[in-house]
């Protein structure tokens, strides 16, 4: 803003020199973008759904146990309807099987769920394992 010799304020027709650096960077930062986007959206492959599981913690509740556990999905498509199984068994027997669903777990990420057992696992093997997914 500058004062004419009357005194009174008037606006600046010209952009200031910082006006040209900010849209000068921000145009290039949209372009890496958008650059970035288009490289993985041709050049990355579809893979399906890689699940795996790893067991986190087994707690005590008050109708039975809980096993926590992450659920990975390292490919590079989303898998939906995961279904989990659960299985407690002791001497090649299965005394419990129980599952969960996931509504979907996304392309390279991680989710996390448990499973509910009515009878201690403590001693006896938990197998957790993906049972089966749809195609979103």
């Amino acid at each position: 803003m500058t004062r004419s010799r009357s005194g009174r304020h008037r606006e600046r027709h010209d952009a200031h020199w910082i006006e040209w650096v900010t849209g000068i960077l921000s145009a290039a930062l949209v372009a890496a973008m958008l650059g970035w986007i288009g490289w993985e959206a041709f050049t990355r492959q579809a893979t399906p759904p890689d699940l795996s599981i790893t067991l986190l913690t087994t707690v005590r509740t008050g109708s039975g146990y809980r096993v926590a556990f992450d659920i990975y999905n390292i490919a590079t498509t989303t898998a939906a309807a995961v279904t989990v199984v659960g299985r407690l068994s002791e001497g090649g027997r299965v005394i419990e099987e129980s599952q969960v669903i996931f509504d979907y777990v996304a392309a390279e990420s991680k989710s996390t769920g448990a499973i509910l057992f009515e009878n201690d696992p403590a001693g006896r093997i938990v197998d957790i394992r993906a049972g089966g997914y749809t195609d979103p």
